[in-house]
């Protein structure tokens, strides 16, 4: 019962790099707030065809506005219990540091089952006007080239909310996050309305904060390099993000089954910068 792949879109972390001089930071990358967040995950449904009869575990996620980027962490802890009682844990650190001009990413995922390792994925990737390449060091040493408008997680967020400011409700693009050693997958997001700032007792740095709800669809690229939107995702992912980039709810669905993440704490970072 494997997980194929840890949680994306907005969920990056921990790593080094330097923003080259003269590149301005995305418009709207001065909302994101430094953070660490705990989440309580569980079963949200199972298939009919699933033998899947339990799922709980927690994530924790940390990112820090590094001036120049921003670092993050995920760390991600998952048991599963099929209908026979058996229990599988599937485990995943991951990090990266992604430049607030959304040009450079440096990535690295670990991955565990029942304690030992199952996939390491590591390098770095430049995105160019043409597409741009990833440079992989793990699993194994080689490069992948990324397709034309390609973008990274951070940017992917910050132009989320901003579509959902304007009341754009859709937004396809490919998405290089580094969970993957085959290059960038095709992204769909479907973004409902922006909703206003709301009372919140439990977590009030969000308080005064607009949000929106968005669900992005993820699609393998075929072996010729072409999107795989027409077909089946091959993972999705339902979150609320606040303006300030904290998402306090979450959906997760595998495929054979679906996990719900719900903020349990929260705690906003100083900008050191």
């Amino acid at each position: 019962m494997p997980l194929r792949r840890p949680l994306i879109a907005a969920l990056v972390a921990l790593g080094a790099a330097a923003a080259l001089p003269g590149r301005a930071a995305e418009p709207g990358a001065a909302a994101m707030a430094g953070h660490r967040a705990g989440y309580k995950l569980a079963l949200e449904k199972a298939r009919d065809n699933s033998d899947i009869a339990r799922a709980e575990g927690v994530m924790l996620y940390e990112v820090v506005d590094a001036c120049d980027g921003w670092a993050t962490r995920q760390r991600f802890q998952l048991r599963l219990t099929d209908r026979d009682g058996q229990e599988v844990e599937t485990t995943s650190d991951y990090s990266t540091f992604e430049t607030k001009d959304g040009r450079t990413i440096r990535f690295s995922l670990t991955q565990t089952s029942q304690g030992a390792v199952s996939q390491r994925i590591a390098g770095d990737a430049a995105v160019t006007p043409e597409g741009g390449k990833v440079t992989y060091t793990e699993p194994e040493a080689k490069q992948e080239e990324l397709p034309k408008g390609t973008i990274l997680p951070m940017l992917h967020t910050i132009r989320a909310l901003a579509a959902a400011k304007t009341g754009t409700r859709m937004m396809v693009v490919p998405l290089f996050d580094g969970t993957s050693a085959e290059g960038a997958q095709d992204t769909t997001t479907i973004i409902a309305g922006w909703t206003p700032p709301q009372a919140n007792a439990k977590f009030p740095p969000l308080a005064s904060l607009g949000s929106a709800r968005m669900r992005v669809a993820f699609f393998d690229r075929d072996n010729g390099g072409n999107g795989g939107g027409a077909s089946a995702p091959d993972y999705e992912v339902g979150l609320r993000y606040y303006e300030n980039g904290v998402a306090d709810e979450m959906q997760m669905d595998f495929g054979e089954f679906s996990v719900n993440g719900t903020l349990q704490e929260l705690a906003m970072l100083p900008n050191p910068c």
